[in-house]
């Protein structure tokens, strides 16, 4: 059994995108590469995430701009700010922190974004590029498991593959990066009969539902993969993800832990992103 390291292929990655954007910066372009993240109201764990992509940009040289707003702002509050980055020449690209306090409604808000810098690939426009083949900016969770596979040098072609959650962050897109590899893609959801069935015939094994330790050894056959993307908390509090890392890692090949598997990819390929995104803005 192999650990799929989240943190060692995080740090590879980030030093090519650093060597990136020391390349962009040596051809002495009037604008720099820069991410915008806009985070409304004060919620904890968005304030961490916030800091993580804050230093992540410091890290690799990307420009980056703290857009924050208090937590009883209007829609059309956020709207402008969304406006105004757009407009911003020093902007290449935006993240809207999710979740949003409760009177706001995500999708529109998102919908403003300028495609062409929603590099959280949350815009409608970059779900239809990945959807039809083209090149897009990719949500950075599944972008970031690719890149796992990748590394590892995980075959998908011809691979039977499971998703076990369908949202657009995760479960949609990542399956849809897995049919783009020639795998077969079952997606599963909480009306999905007999799932157990259905995972334990998987080769690669993805679970996204936000459940703790839900996947068992039970459900999985011998030698599989198994991702999980999950980031809970166990009877004790203890972080844990939707797999069940102890009963299910002897019967992996590969597996990903919680914490340091998926996790550090996730703000490592929003760092990405924004590079691609000012790459495809200045036709470089």
């Amino acid at each position: 059994m192999t650990i799929l390291d989240g943190k060692l292929v995080a740090s590879v990655t980030r030093q090519n995108i650093k060597k990136e954007v020391e390349e962009i910066k040596a051809m002495g372009l009037e604008k720099p590469v820069g991410l915008a993240v806009i985070l409304v109201g004060e919620d904890p764990a968005s304030q961490v995430y916030v800091r993580n992509k804050m230093k992540g940009c410091e890290e690799v040289g990307i420009k980056s701009f703290m857009c924050g707003l208090p937590a009883d702002s209007t829609f059309e509050q956020v709207a402008d700010t969304i406006k105004s980055l757009n407009e911003n020449p020093e902007v290449s690209g935006i993240i809207l922190q999710l979740p949003l306090p409760k009177h706001l409604d995500e999708n529109p808000l998102l919908d403003l974004i300028d495609p062409a810098k929603d590099v959280d690939g949350c815009h409608y426009v970059q779900k239809g590029r990945l959807w039809t083949g083209r090149e897009s900016l990719i949500a950075c969770t599944p972008f970031g498991i690719m890149r796992i596979l990748e590394h590892y040098g995980i075959e998908l072609e011809g691979k039977n593959a499971v998703v076990v959650g369908r949202s657009n962050l995760v479960g949609k897109p990542l399956a849809q990066l897995l049919l783009d590899k020639n795998a077969t893609v079952t997606i599963c959801h909480s009306r999905t009969k007999n799932l157990g069935e259905i995972t334990r015939r998987a080769d690669i094994v993805c679970v996204a539902i936000g459940k703790a330790k839900f996947l068992k050894a039970d459900m999985v056959k011998d030698g599989a993969v198994v991702v999980d993307v999950g980031m809970d908390r166990d009877e004790n509090g203890k972080l844990c993800g939707d797999v069940d890392f102890a009963e299910v890692a002897p019967k992996c090949s590969f597996i990903t832990p919680v914490p340091g598997g998926v996790g550090p990819m996730t703000v490592t390929m929003l760092l990405q992103n924004t590079v691609r995104a000012y790459k495809q803005q200045n036709n470089l």
